[in-house]
């Protein structure tokens, strides 16, 4: 594509059946920030059906125009039927900087979309900024999370980057914000979709995703067991919290892969974050650094996770838990 004639900041706006995604606002948020940088628009790619209604909401969070793709064919994700109408989109606007959520969509569509426009794709990114020179600054943890890599994709457009969800923070809401609606009709080639969506099955959730959560009891190697997380439960139903672990507790079974925070795991951005028995390693940092208020409770007063801590307690977590949950309990019930 035309390096100097691409312009403007477009974000792939993810839906599930028809409800906006959170990540995709969150996007919205921050490509407003780097537009104003580069003094161009923000441009939301919204592909669905019988989604016209939700264009405004886009616009409230930021979006200067909205490309709306409503058409059977976009009804259910579906690769092929997607990246399609996508690319053609892009290749028509010839924007400077595309957005997507790194979700299952974003990681399946994404490196379709870079193959076909033959540019760059910077995965699972924490940090997005704009050069001196206008370059889009992406940056990711590298080499396992022992470092931080900056990538530019300087000779080819559009700059492309994905971005997990609850790393940016969602703009506000704005009602009286005006935008541009496009209405854009995806010519599709049929003969290449060779997959269909025969079933849909869905697991009921019972528990609140920790991405959502307010409050996070987050347990690491230090407490031991599920014994030790039985005690971490006690206190979260105390605070009206979820549980949420450090990656060596999903390795070792003790809880679930869809409760690690961490790098490999979710970022998460609660008002308050209990980091029970976790040395803090930069994997985990990279999942939990950008929480409201971090409480860290350790018995080694050398753990890296005191350094990003807001407050810091120095002990054993089998001791301070549940004195905690009994005083916290006792102050529950004064009020």
């Amino acid at each position: 594509m035309d390096k100097l004639a691409s312009k403007n900041v477009f974000v792939f706006i993810e839906q599930r059946n028809g409800e906006i995604q959170s990540v995709a606002l969150e996007l919205l948020g921050k490509a407003h920030e780097l537009a104003q940088k580069l003094n161009q628009k923000v441009v939301a790619m919204f592909p669905g059906y019988q989604i016209s209604d939700k264009c405004q909401t886009l616009i409230a969070y930021g979006a200067d125009e909205v490309i709306c793709m409503d058409c059977p064919q976009l009804k259910d994700y579906l690769t092929e039927q997607y990246a399609q109408a996508v690319y053609q989109v892009i290749n028509k606007f010839n924007p400077a900087i595309v957005l997507m959520g790194a979700s299952t969509i974003g990681r399946d569509l994404g490196p379709r979309l870079s193959a076909r426009l033959a540019t760059g794709l910077t995965a699972d990114c924490t940090s997005l900024e704009i050069s001196e020179d206008g370059h889009l600054m992406m940056t990711r943890p590298a080499f396992g999370g022992n470092l931080m890599a900056t990538i530019m994709c300087t000779e080819h457009r559009p700059q492309m980057s994905t971005v997990r969800p609850g790393v940016m923070q969602k703009a506000s809401k704005d009602d009286s914000r005006k935008g541009e609606i496009i209405n854009f009709t995806p010519q599709f080639d049929e003969s290449k979709f060779k997959v269909k969506l025969l079933e849909t099955i869905k697991n009921e959730k019972t528990k609140i995703d920790i991405t959502e959560a307010k409050i996070l009891v987050s347990g690491g190697r230090g407490v031991g067991n599920e014994e030790g997380f039985r005690k971490l439960e006690h206190l979260a139903q105390v605070l009206h919290a979820q549980v949420s672990s450090s990656r060596s507790m999903v390795d070792a079974g003790v809880m679930e892969h869809d409760k690690q925070v961490g790098q490999t795991g979710k970022t998460v951005r609660p008002d308050v974050y209990f980091a029970c028995g976790i040395s803090g390693a930069i994997q985990h940092l990279a999942g939990m650094e950008e929480s409201e208020f971090i409480i860290a409770i350790n018995k080694d007063k050398f753990a890296p996770i005191f350094q990003v801590a807001d407050m810091g307690i120095v002990g054993d977590v089998h001791k301070i838990i549940p004195l905690l949950t009994e005083r916290l309990t006792k102050e529950m019930s004064n009020k």
